[in-house]
């Protein structure tokens, strides 16, 4: 029976076969052995423990490296621009009402094709009054033409005889009454009447014989060029009326579309109204405003690409055939007060090289300027 409190004693194992049971000091080198295997394990290059360490590195050495590049790394300059394209606002040089307009917007038109009717009464009256004016020229011309008829003459011819006649009556009877007056078988005043008689006969003669001579020479050369005058601006007023008349139908100058229609039938223009408004969809361009600092290294002639979102950012290769000769307008201001200046804007038309059938006005176009060829 044990005693409660007394040690317990545990009952030696016997050493192996060929072992010598060690001491103290053996034992505490043998628990001192596994510690140093992992210290040893710990410090090797591929030990999983220090994994975790490596990633970080190289992450940090990542992030640290792009974000040099990004601050060393050129800024890319977009440019934006616009597709544009020739424009026609088509006017009336006329005053009416529009008779009809056989096109519609959108509608692609042919060069020469009718685009607006107007209908006015008045120019159409005032042509035909001067057809009418024309004709009465033409006829007085030609009576001037023609010259005095030989019955016209006759008649003169016969007035001026009749006129010479009594003249000759006249002189006798102032002859016979002079006679008798001075011998005093005559008053005064038959002398007197006798007198007269014979200064209008004579001046009947004057009369006459000019009526005569009128008609034998026929017409004057400035009656003449008055005729002539006359047609003249007969002629004019007719041309003048056809000229209106013309501008009553307008037409397309090139082939285009129409763009917009901005009268409807009926309505009533006034000259100068724009009517309908065409694009030349042939003549297409890209505009840009660029900064001057910008234009010195452009010039005439150079070849770039554009990209065209509307077109899923297809690009086109456009050449430069204008450089405006004046800045405009300053599109970019100075954000400083010193040290920095305005700077004006060049507007640039930039053609497609090759046809783009898809290409509308309108469409943005962008280019960046650091990477054009």
């Amino acid at each position: 029976m044990e005693t409660p409190g007394a040690d317990t004693q545990t009952p030696a194992v016997p050493a192996a076969r060929g072992e010598v049971p060690g001491t103290p000091g053996d034992a505490a080198k043998r628990r001192s052995e596994p510690a140093k295997e992992l210290s040893d394990t710990a410090r090797r290059p591929g030990s999983p423990s220090r994994l975790p360490s490596i990633i970080v590195g190289l992450v940090i050495a990542a992030v640290a490296g792009l974000s040099i590049w990004y601050l060393v790394r050129p800024q890319p300059l977009l440019v934006q621009g616009e597709v544009d394209a020739t424009r026609f606002d088509i006017a009336a040089r006329v005053d009416g009402r529009v008779g009809a307009i056989p096109v519609e917007r959108g509608q692609d038109v042919a060069a020469g094709a009718v685009l607006v009717k107007i209908d006015n009464p008045e120019t159409l009256a005032k042509h035909e009054q001067s057809l009418a004016a024309k004709i009465v020229a033409e006829a007085q011309l030609g009576n001037i033409n023609a010259g005095t008829r030989a019955e016209v003459i006759a008649t003169r011819k016969a007035a001026l005889e009749r006129a010479q006649a009594s003249v000759v009556l006249a002189q006798k009877t102032y002859d016979r009454v002079s006679q008798l007056a001075e011998h005093g078988n005559a008053p005064i005043a038959r002398l007197d009447q006798a007198t007269d008689s014979l200064h209008e006969s004579q001046r009947a003669v004057d009369q006459a014989k000019s009526a005569h001579e009128q008609a034998v020479n026929g017409y004057t050369k400035e009656e003449h060029e008055i005729a002539e005058a006359n047609v003249g601006k007969a002629v004019a007023d007719i041309k003048a009326a056809q000229s209106i008349i013309d501008q009553m139908v307008i037409y397309a100058p090139v082939a285009s579309q129409v763009y917009r229609r901005n009268v409807e039938p009926g309505e009533y223009v006034s000259p100068g109204v724009p009517l309908v408004t065409l694009i030349n969809l042939d003549d297409m361009w890209v505009h840009f405003d660029l900064r001057e600092d910008l234009v010195r290294t452009l010039k005439i002639g150079d070849r770039f690409d554009v990209r065209i979102p509307a077109l899923s950012d297809r690009r086109i290769t456009v050449e430069v055939k204008l450089i405006a000769t004046k800045g405009e307008y300053a599109s970019w201001r100075a954000t400083r007060a010193t040290g920095d200046f305005d700077l004006r804007t060049f507007s640039i038309r930039a053609y497609p090289v090759d046809k783009v059938p898809e290409l509308r006005p309108g469409m943005s176009a962008y280019m960046d300027w650091q990477q054009r060829r």
